[in-house]
């Protein structure tokens, strides 16, 4: 069985890992920005109701879907999903079905996955966005 203390000794030992300040989880910095590897699923506990940090389950990101989807079929008991995450490449990992061994090789995957993404880009602010009247005259 895996525990939190476990996700935090392997994810702060992959180089450039930082960990989340407002809710359990580890990034990198890529340009201005931190993206995650792993963080605390947020359960929606009532319809009504913000979701709520379930400390149990840890959502990781994968590859893709597809990769995801077979992970789940493999091992629904450690592996699962919901429809918030539907389109999204993250799988939801109970760390109480989960041994240590597995889940270091998914943390590094799923580090490796976010360091090698390309940095988030960002509107360039030389480039002149449309002026109303250029705007008219292209929908004419």
């Amino acid at each position: 069985m895996a525990t939190l203390a476990h996700v935090r000794r392997i994810a702060s030992e992959l180089p450039g890992a930082i960990e989340g300040r407002e809710r359990f989880g580890f990034g990198v910095r890529k340009g201005t920005k931190e993206r995650g590897f792993c963080w605390s699923w947020k359960e929606r506990v009532d319809p009504k109701k913000p979701r709520v940090e379930n400390l149990g389950v840890l959502a990781v990101r994968v590859a893709n879907v597809a990769h995801r989807d077979i992970m789940i079929a493999a091992e629904p008991d450690k592996y699962f999903t919901e429809p918030h995450y539907n389109n999204y490449p993250a799988v939801l990992v109970r760390l109480s079905a989960v041994k240590v061994a597995d889940l270091r090789p998914l943390l590094q995957e799923a580090h490796a996955l976010v360091v090698a993404a390309p940095a988030p880009r960002r509107l360039s602010a030389a480039r002149p966005r449309p002026t109303d009247s250029r705007r008219r005259a292209r929908s004419r």
